[in-house]
């Protein structure tokens, strides 16, 4: 196709999607005096702020404090109940939704600088989009057009699950009644984290992953320790086992399931054996298999921009069409707010100043060597750079250390003292591959070594600053004394035993 572009254009740079991804990329677009319009179809702040990050940490706050409540006689109490509405819950993830609101509000990018349209966009041509909205339809161009429509639940086609309704991600926190038996659908981070707050909540949960594992990403015995604590918690994990189809009968829906006998996985994996066909009965199903980037109404398809599962970009976020770039969800290969974030640096900055940026030699290529995650469940999950799994699928060569925190002071003082600090290292020196944390605020822990990992800093460094006791971060120094004590220099050692025992003659 061929397009010519306009004599002048309105603006500098247009963003479509005020999720995390459309509003840095505006903020910063702001910030260096651009001129800017930020288009949003729904709500501002995206998925993470509506029915991402946000409403699911404050359902998880809420079924950690009732988990608490169930453990006092863990923390020297005799006994201790608490009575609550599952609608209650519920309308305090809206309140903390909307307490938060005004982080992402129009009133506030306004204030920055920042153009908010509400409305459909669509791409005319590669530097004109038409807005449709209350006021009406307008067109506008800029020099430069960001794309960063996120992502939506992916919902298998599951034969009678449309018909029967589902939960997804996006609708859940919807909900005022409370579902006494719930079918979660996937045993990636949103279906486990989920999974576990409403088996805390009161609901008897029934998690179905067709893979070996929950949490694939992480290792196996990473992923062990968060099965043994659903399955201790009542929540009927199902390991191997295929959804096929969901059904209603007299009233009663039910999902069909195929379970896989698997003889790397113990059999029964959640108290269930193995192999054959099943029917779970169920009052809501919440499908978490997934999210698929938002490709389609955004007239992408008619200018010809390159797409497959995602956009098609190149290492400096641009698409097939020089003046289209995307970051975010809709491209990936990361699905983090905080990724997203990161990845708008590079779009904003490419996008806005490429005719200078050869004059520092070349433009910025977007970086995801250093990129951590957590996933919330109880215990945490938290990870940055390489573990076991992939350093093997890599053939990186790499050295294991481990911190247990059965033996860190303050995880024993907080009755949290399990978990791992697991760091591993090319091999004979304290550089950094990658670590895995589980335990108790292992999404905090796991800054210092994302700090480390993104400056050059290794063991030796951690080993070598003063971390406050007691506290929970002194698993990471701890962490490092086990890789120095691993490799203390003995031939120097051995030297400096007979300088004392010179001394001392």
């Amino acid at each position: 196709m061929s397009y010519r572009p306009p004599k002048k254009f309105d603006r500098n740079l247009i963003v479509i999607g005020a999720g995390s991804a459309g509003l840095v990329t505006s903020y910063i677009a702001a910030a260096v005096r651009a001129k800017v319009t930020l288009i949003e179809k729904h709500e501002m702040g995206g998925d993470c702020l509506n029915t991402g990050c946000v409403p699911s940490k404050a359902l998880i706050r809420s079924a950690k404090f009732l988990s608490h409540i169930r453990r006092a006689r863990e923390f020297g109490m005799e006994s201790a109940e608490v009575r609550f509405d599952f609608s209650d819950v519920m309308e305090r993830v809206q309140r903390i939704v909307k307490a938060i609101e005004p982080h992402d509000s129009v009133e506030r990018y306004a204030g920055l600088g920042v153009e908010c349209l509400k409305g459909e966009a669509k791409l005319l041509d590669p530097w004109t989009v038409q807005i449709t909205g209350p006021m009406g339809e307008q067109r506008l161009t800029a020099k430069n057009i960001v794309i960063a429509t996120g992502a939506a639940p992916a919902v298998p086609p599951i034969p009678g699950l449309k018909e029967a309704g589902h939960l997804t991600s996006d609708n859940v926190w919807k909900l005022r009644e409370q579902p006494k038996r719930l079918v979660v659908l996937g045993g990636g981070p949103i279906g486990s984290e989920l999974a576990q707050a409403f088996a805390r909540l009161g609901s008897k949960v029934t998690q179905v992953e067709m893979l070996p594992r929950l949490l694939m990403r992480e290792d196996p015995e990473i992923s062990e320790k968060v099965r043994r604590q659903f399955v201790a918690e009542g929540v009927d994990v199902r390991l191997n086992t295929k959804a096929k189809s969901v059904g209603m009968e007299n009233g009663q829906k039910f999902l069909v399931c195929e379970s896989r006998p698997d003889p790397a996985t113990a059999p029964g994996s959640g108290g269930h054996e193995p192999g054959g066909e099943e029917r779970i009965p169920f009052d809501q199903i919440l499908v978490a298999v997934g999210r698929a980037a938002r490709l389609k109404g955004y007239g992408l398809e008619d200018i010809g921009v390159k797409t497959g599962r995602t956009i098609e970009v190149n290492e400096f976020l641009q698409t097939n069409i020089p003046s289209l770039y995307a970051c975010g969800d809709v491209v990936g290969p990361y699905q983090f707010t905080h990724t997203a974030a990161h990845m708008a640096w590079y779009c904003t900055v490419n996008a806005l100043f490429s005719p200078l940026l050869p004059l520092r030699g070349g433009r910025f290529k977007v970086d995801y060597s250093v990129i951590p995650w957590a996933t919330f469940t109880e215990p945490e999950v938290a990870r940055v750079g390489l573990n076991e799994l992939e350093a093997r699928e890599k053939n990186v060569p790499y050295e294991v250390t481990r911190f247990e925190l059965a033996e860190l002071d303050r995880a024993i003082a907080d009755s949290e003292a399990h978990g791992v600090v697991k760091v591993l290292t090319v091999p004979g020196k304290d550089t950094i591959l990658g670590v895995t944390i589980i335990g108790e605020h292992a999404g905090d822990l796991i800054a210092e070594y994302v700090l480390a990992m993104r400056h050059g800093l290794g063991l030796n460094k951690i080993l070598g600053t003063i971390h406050i006791y007691p506290t929970l971060a002194e698993a990471n120094k701890y962490a490092a004394g086990v890789w120095k004590q691993a490799h203390k220099p003995e031939r120097i050692l051995e030297i400096l035993r007979h300088f004392h025992a010179w001394r001392i003659r």
